[in-house]
């Protein structure tokens, strides 16, 4: 089995550490303090993704951070509905910016596909995407 990953927007994310500073206030919605990405579709390559896959987020229109799928779990809502939990390591990585144009929901990330990690997990101060993004499109990232 191959692995995969996942390419999600991070809406209403202006950057990097706003998208953590979110996701460390909303890690208090469990007991346990893990954070977990809530969707509503159930993936179909479950394996794969818990086979070493990263959820690769999507910021101002440019990836440029992931985080190792830690697992999945099924959770029902207060109105009822089933939906899928994708736990995520607390560690965020910075990657390479690669531009992506909109989409809904998330899409499968095929590895030979994705961005990679900054070199050394070096922690930049954050760009802004738009700038990130050309940069990337000129290769100087």
């Amino acid at each position: 089995m191959a692995k995969v990953h996942l390419i999600k927007l991070s809406v209403g994310s202006e950057s990097v550490e706003q998208m953590k500073d979110w996701q460390t206030r909303r890690s208090g919605q469990r007991k346990d303090g893990r954070y977990y990405h809530l969707t509503r579709m159930w993936p179909k390559r479950a394996d794969e993704l818990l086979d070493g896959g990263s959820i690769f987020w999507v910021i101002q229109g440019v990836v440029l951070a992931r985080q190792r799928i830690t697992g999945l779990e099924e959770m029902t809502g207060a109105d009822g509905i089933r939906r899928c939990a994708v736990f995520l390591d607390p560690q965020i990585v910075r990657v390479e910016a690669m531009p992506k144009r909109p989409f809904q929901g998330w899409r499968y990330l095929d590895p030979k596909d994705a961005p990679r990690d900054l070199a050394g997990g070096r922690e930049e101060a954050d760009l802004p995407p738009s700038l990130a993004a050309a940069l990337a499109e000129i290769g100087v990232r």
